[in-house]
């Protein structure tokens, strides 16, 4: 299956270099090169990629705004944000906004190529480390105190072990040893988890997760 992705970032050098890489995979095509969040979204109602490589700051529409209307449009790319350090704050936006993972800007072309195939088998993609800094910074300031739903009474015991799970970045691997059950149980399990709160992947649930006190942010001091 080839994977078709449309990057977006408002240098032509970038948007180039990540071009190149790509087009030497056999299962990957880029189908477009858009230069701000509008222009886009835009070109993702027309070509309809898989994937969208989303650049943070562009002029006008910026990431974040591009990633709320592609992630509610009626064609619903996965979008990857491409990050550096010192973007936490958007970053953030960005994944409550519906993105489905980011990378580093200075990722190897390897990386950036598992990442995409990764998102596109429906996987989310969350560094650990970048993850839990991101949340232990944030949630806090948003819910200081657990939110409530009532959705969350509708999962089992095992279900919420899982969410508690995702929340720490482990994946269906270490998910599956940890609970010493198998990886189809537990892809079973986060099928369930997505479906019975309404999220649409594994970002979303780690937000919520935290959201519901699951996971609680560090204190700054904390290890």
């Amino acid at each position: 299956m080839t994977v078709t992705v449309l990057v977006a970032d408002d240098q032509a050098l970038v948007r180039t270099g990540l071009r190149m890489i790509l087009e030497t995979r056999d299962d990957i095509e880029v189908v477009g090169e858009a230069e701000n969040g509008a222009e886009a979204v835009r070109l993702a109602a027309q070509t309809l990629p898989d994937i969208v490589l989303m650049d943070l700051r562009m002029p006008g529409v910026d990431g974040v705004q591009a990633t709320q209307q592609l992630t509610t449009a009626e064609h619903r790319p996965s979008v990857i944000v491409l990050t550096t350090f010192d973007e936490d704050e958007l970053l953030y936006a960005a994944l409550r906004a519906g993105a489905g993972g980011f990378l580093l800007k200075d990722a190897r072309p390897a990386e950036l190529v598992e990442a995409i195939r990764v998102v596109a088998g429906g996987e989310a993609l969350l560094a650990p480390r970048v993850t839990r800094r991101l949340l232990d910074r944030f949630v806090a300031e948003v819910h200081p105190e657990p939110v409530a739903t009532p959705h969350l009474a509708e999962l089992t015991n095992r279900e919420i072990e899982v969410l508690t799970l995702i929340a720490q970045a482990a994946s269906n691997a270490e998910i599956a040893a940890k609970l010493d059950v198998t990886e189809g149980t537990v892809k079973t399990h986060v099928s369930a988890i997505l479906r019975k709160l309404g999220l649409r992947d594994r970002v979303q649930a780690v937000v919520l997760a935290y959201d519901l006190g699951l996971v609680r942010p560090k204190s700054p001091g904390g290890s």
